[in-house]
């Protein structure tokens, strides 16, 4: 059942650096690289992250996705777009992702990514679109089994550790949560790294934002900035939040698919903790002003997991 309505806007949740603000010389580059002069600038809104991502309208009639973040002034993000480019450029062409085209690492970090005709994921989820992406991801983790090599990932046992840190934080602030269950969720998250191990490249930020469906339905997996080494089903499992906030049968979901229906249970409890744990710390961190809907984002997904966990323990 849904826990309450999504309480952001998800198609204007982010602030983000405008075409007109770019210094003169970069729109140049970019406008060669490009082929043709910029004519429209449309901003990309959706997603918590102020860099510059717009699709560019040229004088040729060609559009462009680009994305770019001063090193000086966002350094998180521009090291963000460089891991970006990096691990595209090392995806499999079976995986179902927009292609890099060309980028630039200077003091601006630029991704030229090929620009696709597409549509976010309708919200509350549909159905349809949820089968597009549940699809995708399963070619993507057929494809990425194992991860390239030239990437050198960091294991989900590894990169997943500092989630486990806001435990002590969570107990004392979630006062309307009975201590008892809080208590056994932590238990389960702290097993993680019993569950989350494997040889798949995962993308681990999966959400309706990262997500494009084309017209002919299917789904492209976008901002492939941090994946990690981890199990084939991870992301398959972590695109089922939004849609189980939104009232869509997940469980019936789960039994259908072969990336989940052969896991344990008890490994989706696990994981499920360990998103409760991170996204109920996230949400009580100071508000960016360059993201102001990202902490009732992630309050909004503690709640939907918290929900499901309780559901899924037999907790009243």
């Amino acid at each position: 059942m849904p826990v309450a309505p999504y309480p952001v806007p998800h198609t204007a949740t982010a602030r983000r650096l405008e075409w007109a603000f770019l210094p003169t010389n970069l729109r140049a580059w970019i406008e060669r690289k490009c082929g043709s002069p910029v004519v429209r600038a449309i901003s990309q809104t959706s997603g918590f992250t102020p860099g510059f991502a717009s699709v560019l309208v040229c004088e040729d009639g060609s559009r462009h996705f680009v994305k770019a973040a001063s090193v000086k002034a966002q350094r998180m993000f521009a090291d963000s777009y460089r891991e970006e480019a990096r691990k595209l450029a090392a995806l499999p062409p079976a995986v179902p992702a927009p292609r890099l085209l060309w980028h630039l690492d200077d003091d601006w970090v630029v991704l030229g990514i090929e620009y696709v005709a597409a549509r976010l994921p309708q919200r509350p989820w549909q159905a349809d679109d949820l089968d597009a992406l549940l699809d995708s991801l399963e070619e993507a983790a057929d494809a990425l089994t194992p991860p390239p090599a030239e990437l050198r990932l960091d294991t989900a046992e590894a990169d997943f550790a500092p989630l486990l840190e806001g435990w002590a934080t969570l107990r004392a602030t979630r006062t309307d949560l009975d201590p008892d269950r809080l208590a056994e969720a932590e238990a389960l998250a702290r097993r993680y790294a019993e569950v989350v191990g494997g040889d798949t490249l995962v993308h681990t930020d999966i959400r309706s934002d990262n997500v494009l469906i084309d017209p002919d339905g299917r789904a492209l997996v976008c901002d492939w900035n941090w994946p990690v080494r981890g199990a084939a089903w991870f992301d398959s499992f972590a695109a089922l939040i939004g849609p189980r906030g939104e009232g869509l049968d997940v469980e019936a979901v789960i039994a259908g698919r072969r990336l989940l229906r052969d896991v344990d249970p008890e490994a989706l409890d696990v994981n499920l903790a360990l998103y409760v744990g991170y996204f109920f710390t996230q949400c009580e961190l100071p508000v960016p002003s360059t993201s102001p809907h990202i902490r009732a984002h992630q309050r909004w997904q503690g709640e939907v997991c918290w929900d499901w966990l309780a559901e899924r323990q037999g907790w009243s």
